[in-house]
């Protein structure tokens, strides 16, 4: 029964490839299923690190892995890569206020605001910090852009947009259109503004240009923060002592107390001309007391040894982490347990490591890696950058697979925003050779790009690209497909109700993970190198590498 549903899939596209051609019998779509029903059982706690919820998923991975034949690719002959990290939490109830004309309005965590910190301190006491609006909060000399000038943000809250200033700029400005670029991201917003000595950061969250909506951050505000192990000066030069997210509503109502229209003000941020503008006498209060401590988390490693070309590699990746338990939703249920994202990213990373260990032995060295804390930061993938199990000259290509498709066949798989890398290009080539088309990232206002483990490889050169489903659904077609997929997002996207349910469709998720193969394939035993196109910013540092390894 399994082969007749994946091969359903497969000769639907007019090219008779049979699944059991390859090693082992093929891909599987019921191993896919059931690694994804264990994975996001309720038994695994929503994989948060550092939790039971880890451990349990550790054991799992290691014990399909061993099953395999594969080797262990980790540390000092192990399974895993040991990665320290602090993890930190609001410790009691957060008490925040806003005070304005005279009023002093209290805010609920969670509901108005979410508020979290990183900073290395025992509890947050900010007491009437004044608020300034500044834009997007970009500084990008190389655009010709600077929204802070020369506000000085010493013991004041920067209130910023999310994205970048040409998501809703019409015509397109300094940045890249509609395709969000790394200064449209949060991450960087928080950064930027610990660099200039901010007292705190509240981003306005908007649901169309940050790509989901309240319910996630919620969701990821309110739970615990995760960052790599830093000096104490590091981490303060690194974190403002409080940081987080203000629904729209909000920031209207902020606005208009100030004397200010907030759709006004956005569109004067929309160009290089804006100024940070104080919010008339707003002040906020925060205080809330933090537990920091030191965690040790893991990601998961497997290896194929190669034979000619045994130095060099080819990385399969998934991040096994999801958001643990955490407030309860609308029905009760506390348990994030992310079978989309990621349990079937990392259901592919073991199927690969079965076919794989059953065929003939690759030319290059094949790792399978489970990674840690990607919802964190792209933390477990950042550490192994930073302590490559195999050294980075030597890596040929990174595939990272991110939240493959529970609803049945495509006519198209897709990769994470616009890579500028012919990795692409190959992942088209071996697509169509299955009668199956590539579509290049419908949402690059998503960001998606700077928000996969692949991003932590490719900004040190490794051409990378994440791997993701396509929308031309084989039966309903793109608008059928969009549908899902924004359903998905608006609802379940870091959810208690993103789960496996009886009636998963795994045949889509072999179809892909085939296509993940047949491109792993031709990596493992290609004297080719892929590389980074014309434009691309990563260039150079792999042009760099290049020399050296010559």
């Amino acid at each position: 029964m399994r082969m007749l549903l994946l091969s359903s899939c497969l000769f639907m596209g007019g090219l008779a490839h049979a699944a059991n051609d390859l090693p082992g019998g093929g891909i599987d779509p019921q191993a896919l299923s059931r690694h994804v029903r264990i994975l996001a059982s309720d038994e695994f706690e929503g994989r948060a690190p550092a939790t039971a919820g880890e451990a349990r998923t550790v054991q799992y991975l290691i014990e399909e892995f061993k099953k395999y034949g594969l080797q262990p690719g980790g540390v000092d002959g192990s399974w895993v890569q040991p990665v320290p990290m602090v993890r930190a939490q609001v410790d009691g109830p957060v008490r925040a206020q806003l005070r304005q004309k005279g009023r002093t309005r209290a805010l609920v965590n969670g509901e108005d605001v979410t508020l979290q910190s990183l900073r290395p301190q025992q509890a947050v006491d900010i007491r009437n910090a004044p608020l300034v609006f500044v834009g997007y909060g970009i500084d990008a000399p190389e655009r010709h852009w600077n929204d802070y000038k020369d506000v000085d943000l010493h013991g004041k809250i920067a209130v910023v947009l999310i994205n970048d200033a040409d998501f809703e700029a019409d015509p397109p400005g300094a940045f890249d259109g509609k395709a969000v670029t790394y200064y449209g991201r949060w991450t960087y917003k928080f950064e930027e503004a610990a660099r200039r000595g901010a007292q705190g950061v509240l981003i306005v969250h908007e649901t169309a240009p940050a790509a989901y909506g309240w319910a996630t951050v919620k969701s990821s505000g309110t739970s615990p923060l995760f960052d790599i192990e830093r000096s104490p000066e590091q981490a303060l030069a690194q974190h403002v002592p409080v940081r987080g997210w203000m629904q729209r509503h909000l920031a209207e109502q902020l606005f208009a107390d100030a004397g200010l229209d907030f759709e006004a003000e956005k569109r004067k941020a929309m160009t290089p001309a804006f100024k940070p503008v104080a919010l008339g006498d707003a002040q906020l209060s925060v205080g809330f007391r933090l537990k920091r401590e030191q965690v040790v988390t893991r990601n998961v490693v497997a290896k194929l040894p190669g034979g000619a070309h045994a130095d060099e590699a080819v990385i399969f990746s998934a991040h096994w982490d999801a958001f643990g338990i955490g407030q309860p939703d609308a029905k009760g249920d506390r348990i994030r347990r992310g079978a989309i994202d990621n349990a079937t990213g990392v259901a592919t990373v073991l199927e690969l490591g079965r076919v794989f260990a059953a065929g003939p032995q690759p030319q290059r060295t094949l790792y399978f890696v489970a990674l840690t804390a990607e919802e964190k930061g792209l933390l477990g993938a950042s550490y192994y950058a930073a302590h490559p199990l195999a050294p980075l000259d030597k890596t040929a290509a990174v595939l990272n697979i991110e939240m493959f498709s529970p609803d049945g066949p495509t006519r198209d798989i897709a990769s994470w925003g616009n890579g500028r890398v012919s990795l692409e290009g190959d992942l088209a080539r071996v697509a169509k050779a299955r009668g199956r088309t590539y579509s290049p990232d419908p949402n690059l206002e998503a960001g998606f790009f700077y928000r996969a483990d692949h991003f932590a490889f490719a900004r040190l050169g490794v051409p990378a690209i994440t791997i993701g489903p396509g929308l031309d659904m084989r039966e309903g077609g793109v608008e059928k497909g969009r549908e899902l997929r924004d359903a998905y997002f608006a609802a379940c996207y870091h959810q208690a109700c993103d789960a496996w349910t009886p009636d998963w469709d795994a045949s889509g998720h072999a179809a892909d993970t085939l296509l993940v193969y047949d491109l792993g394939a031709e990596l493992a035993n290609s004297r080719r190198w892929p590389h980074w196109e014309e434009g691309s910013e990563f260039g150079k540092v792999r042009e760099q590498s290049e020399a050296s390894r010559r």
